[in-house]
Order: structure tokens, then sequence, then C-alpha cells
């Protein structure tokens, strides 16, 4: 698979890397632990990878464990309904802590309108079967 738009820039590309690969490390512990989102964090990493390392994304596309929770998505057949609940339950988990410690009132708006948004973003995209 061909890497789009590549990021010529090093210090970028560098902080792409360290995000795709905290990413996947947090994904492969949501394997174990219920409460982290392992396909949100699995995508996110492979955007990551995607504009910084052809190389890593590759890997990870083709990773015998994996790349089957990436593929569901890319093609089209959507997220696990497990990873849709936990990930809007952790959305509102954080919100709900963010909005007692930020004073703005603009900020409590600002947030809340994010969760909103997320949430509505993650009930739009196609469930599938778990894998």
């Amino acid at each position: 698979m061909k890497v789009k738009g590549k990021i010529n820039n090093h210090f970028f590309r560098n902080g792409l890397l360290v995000v795709g690969f905290c990413a996947t490390g947090l994904a492969i512990l949501g394997i174990f632990l219920p409460l982290v989102p392992t396909v949100p964090l699995l995508l996110l990493a492979a955007a990551c990878f995607a504009r910084s390392s052809e190389r890593f994304h590759n890997w990870l596309l083709n990773h015998r464990k994996l790349g089957p929770m990436i593929h569901v998505y890319l093609n089209g057949q959507g997220i696990p309904l497990r990873a849709k609940i936990t990930a809007i339950g952790l959305i509102w988990l954080s919100i709900s802590i963010s909005v007692f410690v930020v004073q703005p009132f603009w900020l409590k708006f600002l947030l809340v309108i994010i969760g909103f948004s997320v949430t509505l973003y993650l009930l739009s995209l196609t469930t599938s079967q778990d894998v």
C-alpha cells in the first residue's frame, strides 16, 4: 500500500512516529485491559504511520493480530460495538472530570460540544462484528 501525503519535516515525522508507537503500545494494553479502547488507538497509530513511515504502516496493517482490527475499518465495514461503547464511555468520563477541573465557562462548553461531536461521529460509523 502506497503511503499518501508523507510528511517531509523530520521533526513532525518523528513526532508522528512517537504518537504512533505510543498508540500501538496502548492498543496492545487495551487487548488485556477492558477500559482501554484498542481499535481507536490502532486507527490513530495507522494514521500516524501512514504520514510518517511506510515501513511501520505496512507492518501494522500486515500484523497477524493487530492488522485485522484495522482492515475491518479501512474496508468500510465499521468498528466493533465494544470499541464504540468503550470510546464513547471514556470520552464522557474524561469530559465529565475535565468540566469540573477547568474554570472558564467557554472551555467547559467547548469540551461538551467536542464530546457530542465525537460521539455523533462514532455513532454514525458502521458497526462491525467483533474481531
